[in-house]
């Protein structure tokens, strides 16, 4: 449990992490992932930035299910496939072989983030801080990989992949 509200804690961080992010576009790496839905249609874009803590993403989308918590994760590989429902993504980014969750011991993958909130206008907008993973060359490293949002909660425990649900929204890391 302490290493819950500790990855917690530091996923806070992002507030702080926000005024590094002018800095990052000038002097450290700078990504960006462009969303689609089950049909394959655009629905939001990413950007994502090297600071000191970590990588601070930013995203928008639109079109998911309004009221509701979405599970946000960094998954393996870099390609969006809706005919597969985005099963071509794979499973989460993990090169440390962790537990998935906050919550269980050993864990949690380096592509496991806190669940997201989307208001009634089925539009989300949030900032996440990922302290285990890097935009530079290194085993930690997520160009090439994907952004996914799934259709529910993650649990935080459940192997391999919290019970999330659909994937619903992907976004290749370029």
């Amino acid at each position: 449990m302490t290493r819950f509200f500790a990855t917690l804690a530091a996923l806070s961080l992002a507030s702080a992490a926000v005024a590094q992010t002018e800095q990052t576009a000038q002097n450290g790496a700078l990504l960006s992932a462009s969303f689609v839905d089950g049909d394959g249609q655009p629905t939001g874009s990413a950007s994502l930035g090297q600071t000191d803590s970590g990588v601070l993403i930013e995203i928008e989308v639109q079109g998911l299910p309004a009221n509701s918590w979405v599970a946000f994760h960094i998954h393996e590989n870099g390609t969006c496939d809706h005919a597969d429902g985005f099963q071509s993504a794979g499973g989460h980014f993990d090169p440390a072989g962790a537990e998935h969750g906050f919550m269980p011991e050993g864990g949690p993958h380096a592509g496991d983030m806190p669940n997201q909130y989307v208001p009634e206008s089925g539009v989300l907008r949030a900032q996440t801080l990922n302290t285990f993973v890097i935009l530079e060359d290194g085993d930690t490293d997520i160009g090439g990989r994907t952004l996914i949002i799934h259709a529910g909660t993650d649990d935080y425990q459940s192997q391999p992949s919290g019970e999330a649900g659909n994937r619903i929204a992907c976004a290749a890391i370029e």
